[in-house]
């Protein structure tokens, strides 16, 4: 039950007990209490990816020193902006409870498109990059209109869509089967060799640090403006200092190698401009409420059909541009392409990376923490010259953890919210 408390002479408002525990207790220590107080509610956030990180960092750095060197870890930062791109679609399918299991194969038509287009037809990159991208939005329309208008499960439909585009994408590349990209074009030196500057990384590792203290000033000012409790300043200040030192210290580290990779950079500015629309617009907010309960938000007045809508074709379309990456990464366009793990590891890193897959719960972050996860574990298997099978099982393991932690999670939540 809230309680009514009052600040600074004006009328009291309602304030849960987290906010009560930082509003009497003006220290740091009532905000790590709070801290503490979510976890105990299942409100885990990304802490048990970022946790797994670590135990995996630490261990096969003991088993191959080389793992930790500079340009291994640059040339996984490479690796994990592919198929980190098509699971951050499938995040957006998943904070509605739904999936789409064509994803690799989206990926795959993708690059056939640009081969075909570009190398075969001779259309500037530009021109089949839309293409590609426009077939994508189609596909991700259909599936939402197979769901909205006659109730197909998009585990059913998905699935259809799996082996339809799989089928267009070998049709299309013909009998051959391989396109080769050119090597001296922007696409595939982009994916394959372009790293940012050093000062210019260093400048980019300032920006996280700087949107944290910005929007946190924003919501302080807000929330005291209504006479709500807030969080502290030093507390805030500790936050920014820590992320920022975390950050220029990774750049610092990759700058001994090759550099931090554009490609990378172009998903993480994905991965931030997703998690705002997310978390701080009218459409992110409908995502949330659908997620977590289809009729209450159709009677709260949003239109759930457009959501699903738009959360279906930003999935197939960024689906589509991974493709269009892992095109460029391989410099070819194959019947391989999107095949073998791209789906397991796309819906995978979602899932590690802490997307509900009941929905309702889940953030842009995940996709880019749980691919780094899945990436790091595949790379250091190469590393370690142990069979791809074993990789499977791990990555299996991991990803069944992930399950059972959300589900604890859920179950937390639950009987915290029935008390």
């Amino acid at each position: 039950m809230n309680s009514i408390t009052k600040k600074n002479g004006h009328p009291g408002v309602a304030l849960d007990r987290s906010d009560e525990r930082v509003l009497h207790n003006d220290s740091v220590f009532a905000v790590f209490h709070a801290f503490i107080h979510r976890i105990k509610t299942g409100d885990l956030g990304t802490l048990p990816v970022v946790f797994g990180l670590i135990i995996i960092s630490l261990v096969f750095s003991v088993l191959n020193p080389v793992y930790l060197a500079p340009n291994n870890l640059v040339n996984m930062l490479f690796d994990c902006a592919t198929v980190g791109f098509i699971s951050l679609g499938i995040v957006c399918v998943l904070m509605l409870g739904e999936i789409d299991l064509s994803v690799g194969s989206m990926s795959g038509l993708s690059s056939a498109i640009i081969g075909v287009l570009w190398v075969k037809m001779g259309w500037p990159i530009a021109g089949a990059i839309f293409v590609a991208l426009l077939v994508g939005a189609v596909v991700g329309m259909i599936y939402a209109q197979l769901y909205n208008r006659i109730g197909m499960p998009s585990f059913v439909a998905t699935l259809a869509g799996l082996l339809a585009l799989l089928g267009m994408q070998l049709y299309i590349l013909g009998p051959s089967g391989s396109i080769n990209l050119p090597y001296i074009s922007p696409l595939v030196r982009f994916g394959q060799v372009l790293v940012m500057p050093g000062w210019f990384s260093h400048l980019v590792a300032l920006i996280p640090g700087a949107l944290m203290l910005v929007q946190g000033v924003i919501t302080q000012v807000r929330r005291t403006q209504v006479n709500l409790s807030s969080e502290l300043i030093s507390s805030l200040l500790i936050r920014v200092i820590l992320l920022t030192a975390v950050f220029e210290a990774a750049v610092f580290y990759l700058n001994l190698g090759r550099g931090v990779p554009w490609i990378f950079g172009l998903f993480v500015v994905c991965v931030m401009l997703l998690h705002y629309a997310l978390k701080r617009t009218k459409w992110g907010r409908s995502m949330f409420a659908v997620g977590g309960n289809r009729e209450a938000a159709r009677r709260s007045g949003i239109n759930v059909r457009a959501i699903y809508i738009s959360a279906f074709m930003l999935c197939s379309t960024l689906a589509t541009f991974g493709g269009i990456l892992a095109a460029s990464r391989l410099a070819s366009a194959s019947q391989q392409a999107g095949t073998g793990d791209v789906n397991l590891n796309a819906i995978a890193a979602a899932v590690i990376g802490g997307t509900s897959l009941f929905g309702g719960r889940g953030s842009a972050y995940s996709a880019l923490l749980g691919i780094i996860v899945i990436q790091s574990i595949s790379n250091s298997l190469t590393l370690l010259n142990l069979p791809s099978s074993l990789r499977y099982m791990i990555t299996g393991g991991v990803l069944a953890i992930a399950v059972i932690v959300d589900s604890l999670a859920r179950r937390s939540r639950l009987s915290h919210g029935r008390s």
